[in-house]
């Protein structure tokens, strides 16, 4: 309800800046970007879950208001018709002039408003004669969706006349499997992005990894992406490729991310064992005296005991 969303909204942080892109799908969307920005017409994103809409809606309110313009997000499924009726109230109507910012409302996910939100919204957006009142209201609407509403329409889910005042211009957000030339600079940004946010070393992935990245199929597309850098930073390549490979089906760049995986085993499992022998036989050589071994070995007394518990552990699972 309003009265926990005041407006104008607390300022969020802008992240419309689109990654440097190398795909042309992409440099389209963004020349697309700047002829709309500053058009007085509501536009409407489409595009699957997770694609980036709300990154691209963000951008255009960069350039349509700047950066210290309101940006109010709206997730549809969570909202009632109360709120849209209070939305834009001649209170809020004032409270917007003051504030002297060109106002943005990202509606995410419309398809998934309530026939009572349908209502409410389109009052507010549509006058006594069926006149659009975009202006008066002094806000930018920009929704988004990832159904088909052409479809959501005929079967009666949808109000046809909404639809029309929100799709006064329509951009379709292409899957991240459509751009595969952005996953590098894409993973590049993200890795950086959560090496910083938790203090971690930057993270520098395998060329081959990078290829095996480049074949998959992304169903979960940027918002995957991001979740597999994060998963990178914290717990490593191997552990999160794994987890990606888990949630993948089917042949071909699955399986070359499978084959690299077990190279990674094998290669892991190879180097513990002569490990293990090293450890072993410098403990025989100096009669179990574990700080002379630890010396011998070039490492820590502390990092030597836990190497033995490890190597107690692998041989427990091994019996």
């Amino acid at each position: 309800m309003l009265a926990s969303t005041p407006w104008p909204p607390t300022p969020q942080p802008a992240n419309g800046n689109l990654v440097p892109s190398r795909s042309p799908t992409m440099h389209e969307l963004e020349r697309a970007i700047s002829d709309i920005a500053h058009a007085e017409l509501p536009v409407l994103l489409i595009g699957e879950k997770g694609s980036g809409k709300e990154t691209i809606a963000r951008r255009i309110h960069q350039q349509y208001g700047g950066g210290d313009a309101p940006f109010l997000v709206v997730r549809c499924s969570e909202r009632d018709a109360h709120f849209f009726r209070e939305l834009f109230e001649d209170r809020a109507q004032a409270e917007r002039e003051r504030s002297g910012l060109s106002t943005t409302v990202f509606l995410d996910e419309v398809a998934e408003l309530s026939v009572a939100c349908q209502n409410a919204l389109l009052k507010v957006l549509v006058d006594a004669n069926g006149q659009g009142r975009a202006q008066r209201l002094g806000a930018r609407m920009i929704s988004s969706n990832s159904r088909n509403l052409e479809a959501e329409i005929r079967q009666e889910r949808f109000r046809e006349d909404l639809f029309y005042h929100l799709n006064g211009i329509c951009l379709r957000v292409p899957p991240l499997r459509h751009r595969q030339e952005d996953i590098p600079c894409l993973l590049e940004f993200f890795l950086k992005k959560y090496a910083e946010a938790l203090s971690r070393e930057p993270v520098a992935l395998q060329e081959k990894t990078m290829r095996a990245l480049r074949g998959y199929s992304w169903p979960g597309n940027v918002r995957e992406l991001e979740e597999l850098a994060k998963k990178i930073v914290v717990s490593g390549e191997g552990v999160a490729l794994a987890g990606l490979n888990a949630n993948s089906s089917g042949s071909g760049p699955a399986e070359s991310l499978s084959t690299m995986l077990s190279l990674k085993v094998a290669a892991r499992n190879a180097s513990r064992q002569v490990e293990r022998e090293l450890i072993l036989k410098t403990l025989e050589r100096t009669r179990w005296n574990r700080k002379r071994a630890a010396r011998d070995l070039g490492i820590s007394y502390k990092a030597l005991l836990y190497k033995l518990k490890q190597i107690a552990l692998d041989d427990a699972t091994a019996t």
